[in-house]
């Protein structure tokens, strides 16, 4: 089948889904809706994908360019007749291919669009409604964000979950970690304020404050960045972290490694990926209890849950996990089978090939 594959810009998730879809035999033709702003993905976009030149890709969407990106995208329709569009976030680029009229419209919610995007005003909720009511289909990868995507005018008949998974090779259990090491936090969530990275830093300061073997790692920026150091500077606990950048994907797995334990403090999510990636390499983890987190994080059988937003309770939660260190091995077998059940991308990829059949025989040249 030939697919048009229409994203905000390149990332990780966008890599995996592009090879998935390739590697399954189809023609893939990728659209960028913010392209050069949202270049976060080090690897080439996989062979055989054909990289697609529109009208847009270089700039922030804004409601004014709307109608000219529309038109376009019609034109492209035009043009690559693809047997399938698969779109997404709903209210950016889905929302482009209903009012283009692409058929059949696999919808794909990021989690942040159901979560958060449609409480940014009437805008945001009406383009949620009229995209939902008009989309062939819809996948997410939670079952709250899927009952949000119901809630908002989806057929519930015509929905799919799964979560998007991870690689269980490259991601793969830890050795267990000498005591003598200290004990190591781990964070790469965004530095951005829905994923809540400046509650981990304030509730660092108090368990530093009372640990003095307590280390913190934390990947990737944003633009939370001058306040996150501000909290760890006027805590003096600044020396206590490591500052690891972005990481590519091959490297990411010896990250996850030197840690004791894993820690989401995120307000918003769908499942998270990175929590993923922390089950599959064996950690332990604390999460904020959020619905998607608490999918995949049980309390005292593959981690913890900490009252989301509460510095003191987040504080309180490491502290107890630190004074349980001989318990962490067993909860960390526990965190792999978790991930092994349910978090296997080949398996998961699997069932949306399984929908693009379905969708596409009927539209198929």
């Amino acid at each position: 089948m030939r697919i048009l594959y229409f994203s905000l810009g390149y990332s990780t998730h966008d890599y995996r889904f592009l090879k998935a879809i390739s590697d399954g035999g189809h023609d893939v033709h990728f659209v960028q809706l913010e392209g050069n702003r949202r270049q976060v993905e080090s690897r080439s976009v996989p062979e055989n994908v054909h990289q697609v030149i529109w009208k847009g890709g270089r700039e922030a969407f804004t409601w004014s360019k709307l109608p000219a990106l529309v038109l376009d995208f019609k034109r492209l329709l035009r043009d690559l007749k693809p047997d399938l569009i698969h779109a997404g976030p709903i209210q950016t680029c889905a929302f482009i291919a209903v009012l283009a009229g692409a058929s059949p419209l696999l919808t794909m919610s990021w989690g942040f669009d159901l979560m958060d995007d449609v409480h940014k005003g009437w805008m945001w909720e009406f383009a949620t409604k009229y995209t939902l009511k008009r989309s062939t289909f819809f996948t997410s990868d939670a079952n709250v964000t899927k009952d949000k995507a119901v809630a908002y005018g989806m057929n519930s008949d015509k929905t799919i979950v799964f979560p998007w998974g991870v690689n269980l090779e490259h991601f793969s259990k830890k050795e267990e970690r000498k005591e003598s090491e200290g004990f190591v936090l781990f964070c790469n969530r965004s530095w951005e304020t829905r994923y809540g990275v400046d509650v981990l830093a304030r509730a660092f300061v108090k368990v530093a404050r009372q640990r003095e073997d307590v280390r913190l790692i934390l990947l990737g920026g944003g633009s939370q960045g001058a306040n996150i150091r501000k909290i760890f500077q006027s805590g003096g606990v600044d020396e206590y972290v490591t500052y690891g950048g972005q990481i590519s994907q091959t490297e990411l797995p010896r990250w996850y490694h030197m840690a004791d334990l894993y820690i989401s403090p995120s307000h918003v999510d769908g499942s998270s990926v990175s929590l993923m990636e922390a089950l599959a390499c064996g950690l332990p983890c604390l999460v904020s209890d959020i619905p998607a987190n608490k999918e995949w994080v049980f309390e005292n059988q593959n981690g913890w849950l900490f009252r989301d937003g509460d510095v003191d309770h987040l504080a309180e939660k490491i502290l107890a996990a630190m004074n349980q260190r001989e318990k962490l091995p067993e909860i960390g077998r526990a965190s792999r089978s978790e991930a092994e059940k349910r978090a296997d991308w080949k398996k998961n990829a699997a069932a949306l090939m399984e929908v693009y059949r379905s969708l596409g025989e009927k539209n198929a040249h």
